[in-house]
C-alpha cells in the first residue's frame, strides 16, 4: 500500500512541475521585454604622477613622489611591466635612480538602460490597485503586480487599475529607465633611467687619487742640553774687592812697624 501510495505522490509532483513549467513559458511568450542602453556624452579625466625609485628590493618598491613622501609598494606583481625607451622592464629591471610617470586616464559614461515589458489578456480578477489576474492568449492565468501608477490600454483609452473590469482585453507596457554610470580606467607607466655622471672637460688633467702611506713614528726627542746660564753680574765688584784686601794689608803693615 505504501508503494502505491508513493507512486500517485510522485505522478502529483510530476503534474504540478508541468504545469509550473508550462506556466513559466507561457509567461515567457506572453509578457515581452526589451532593453534598450543609451550612452551619453563621456568625460575624460587624465592624471599624471611623477616618482623617482628608492629602494628595490625583490619585489618591493620604494618610490619619492614629487611632494617628497615616500611610498612603499609591496608585493609587485612579475606581470608588472615599465615602458623605459621602447623596452618593458619589469620590478627586478629597476634601479635608484629612475624616473617613473604613471598616467591614469578616467572614462566616466553616463548611460540609461531603458526596459520595456508589454503584456496582453483578457482581465480575470482585479484587486485595484495592487494586482491584476490576466487570462492569457494560451488559456492560462497569470497573476501580475501593477505598479504605482500603471495605466492600462482598455479599447484604444488609457485606464488605471481602478478601471479595470472582469472580461476586458487590455494591454499594459511598463517602462522603467534606470541611469547608471560606466567608469573605465586605463593606466600607463613609463620611465627613463638615470643619466649617466657628467664627464670632466677635455683639458682639465685627470687625478687619481690614491691613499697616502701612513707617516713613519718619529725618532725619540735626544736629551736636551742644558742651556747656558745668562750672566747675572759684571766684574767691576771683583776688583773693588781685590783693592780693599790691599788696602787692608797695607795698613796691617803700618801698624806692624810702628
Amino acid at each position: 500500500m505504501n508503494t502505491t501510495a508513493n507512486r500517485e505522490q510522485f505522478k502529483f509532483m510530476l503534474t504540478v512541475g508541468a504545469v509550473c513549467l508550462a506556466l513559466a513559458v507561457s509567461m515567457s511568450a506572453q509578457v515581452q521585454t526589451q532593453t534598450n542602453t543609451t550612452a551619453h556624452h563621456a568625460t575624460v579625466q587624465t592624471t599624471v604622477e611623477h616618482a623617482e625609485v628608492v629602494y628595490v628590493s625583490g619585489n618591493d618598491l620604494v618610490v619619492k613622489m614629487e611632494d617628497g613622501t615616500l611610498r612603499h609598494i609591496t608585493n609587485v606583481p612579475e606581470s608588472a611591466r615599465v615602458d623605459v625607451d621602447g623596452k618593458q622592464l619589469g620590478i627586478h629591471d629597476l634601479q635608484p635612480g629612475m624616473k617613473l610617470q604613471r598616467t591614469i586616464t578616467t572614462t566616466t559614461t553616463p548611460k540609461v538602460i531603458t526596459t520595456v515589458q508589454t503584456v496582453t489578456g483578457k482581465v480575470w480578477h482585479v484587486s485595484p490597485p495592487n494586482t491584476v489576474i490576466l487570462t492569457l492568449a494560451d488559456g492560462s492565468n497569470q497573476q501580475f503586480k501593477i505598479p504605482q501608477g500603471q495605466k492600462f490600454n482598455v479599447d484604444g483609452q488609457m485606464v488605471d487599475a481602478w478601471g479595470l473590469k472582469k472580461g476586458m482585453n487590455v494591454s499594459a507596457t511598463k517602462v522603467v529607465e534606470e541611469p547608471i554610470t560606466e567608469v573605465e580606467q586605463q593606466k600607463k607607466l613609463t620611465g627613463a633611467m638615470p643619466p649617466p655622471p657628467p664627464a670632466p672637460p677635455a683639458d682639465a688633467p685627470i687625478l687619481v687619487a690614491s691613499a697616502a702611506p701612513a707617516p713613519a713614528p718619529a725618532p725619540a726627542a735626544e736629551a736636551a742640553a742644558p742651556e747656558k746660564l745668562p750672566k747675572t753680574g759684571s766684574e767691576v765688584p771683583l776688583f773693588g774687592l781685590l783693592g780693599f784686601l790691599l788696602l787692608a794689608g797695607g795698613l796691617g803693615l803700618r801698624a806692624f812697624r810702628v
